[in-house]
């Protein structure tokens, strides 16, 4: 990771808050395309990290957003600051836009692209309107406001996600997949987390230098499943202390894959294929369709 970083510039993130952010030798980065699994590998870091199934403080708090620039850079960073316990750091931001450093592990979440779309389509859903328009105008001129209006169809919400927002996550994830190999590099798979919680768990463990005693494994694990997590949204959603969910219970609505069959015609199906091989070789591909049922 040592080629010139690229600048991520967003309605909702910069990048460029890396620029001079202190390292510690043992931080992990959770850098994910959104919907892809990010809070779900943020809260099993920090379950790793803590060793007890309830978190001291709520997720956000433990496992602040870097780059997000609804909040003051000077605010996060001195949270970070006071932490005395293994630092989790959220990102949106690929790895080539992220600052190398010695020591540090990053965590990456792939997804079928098509669970994604579902996903983000009840994500965007369940964003208060309000509170967004009211920070966007507090962060300034430069900040972009949601695109709208979005489509009521929620099959068209998902097409519209196809051929808007499958090139950045497909991108974020080719990063990661050409680093699959890097030792401070972890490439994980929402399917691989939906199938075998416990083994995942434990590859992360192991690749972070955690040492569990084997008997507070079955309760780690009984956190960070779906229905543990959606039972303690209000301390584990991603809300930021800000306000903008709705409702955060419907953040963790589902966590399911293949919902997209129930949506996608053939045709819509065989024109996100096509998106995708312009986008992905066919390696990237099959991983990325993996533990889909399908191509």
């Amino acid at each position: 990771m040592t080629a010139p970083r690229a600048r991520y510039r967003t309605g909702l993130t910069d990048s460029s808050r890396w620029d001079g952010f202190a390292f510690r030798p043992d931080d992990i980065v959770v850098s994910t395309p959104s919907k892809c699994g990010t809070t779900w590998a943020q809260m099993i870091c920090a379950l790793l990290v803590i060793g007890t199934p309830e978190l001291p403080a709520p997720l956000t708090a433990l496992s602040p957003w870097l780059d997000m620039r609804l909040r003051p850079i000077e605010e996060v960073r001195a949270t970070l600051d006071r932490q005395t316990h293994r630092r989790v750091i959220k990102t949106h931001t690929p790895l080539d836009g992220l600052p190398p450093a010695p020591g540090v592990t990053y965590v990456v979440v792939g997804r079928d692209p098509r669970d994604v779309a579902v996903s983000m389509s009840h994500h965007r859903a369940n964003l208060d309107g309000s509170v967004l328009a009211r920070l966007f105008a507090v962060a300034g001129p430069e900040q972009e406001g949601p695109r709208q209006p979005r489509p009521s169809d929620p099959r068209l919400r998902v097409l519209e996600w196809i051929d808007q927002d499958l090139r950045e996550t497909v991108w974020h994830l080719a990063d990661a997949w050409s680093r699959r190999d890097d030792s401070q590099v972890v490439l994980l798979h929402y399917a691989d987390l939906s199938r075998d919680l416990a083994g995942q768990m434990r590859l992360v463990a192991a690749r972070l230098g955690v040492d569990v005693p084997e008997s507070r494994w079955p309760e780690l694990v009984r956190a960070a499943t779906f229905g543990d997590m959606r039972r303690r949204a209000g301390q584990l959603a991603p809300d930021e202390g800000l306000g903008l969910f709705s409702d955060n219970d419907r953040f963790f609505r589902s966590g399911s894959s293949g919902q997209w069959r129930q949506l996608l015609t053939e045709a819509d199906e065989a024109h996100y294929q096509r998106r995708l091989a312009a986008l992905a070789p066919p390696d990237l591909r099959q991983w990325l369709h993996h533990g889909s049922g399908g191509a």
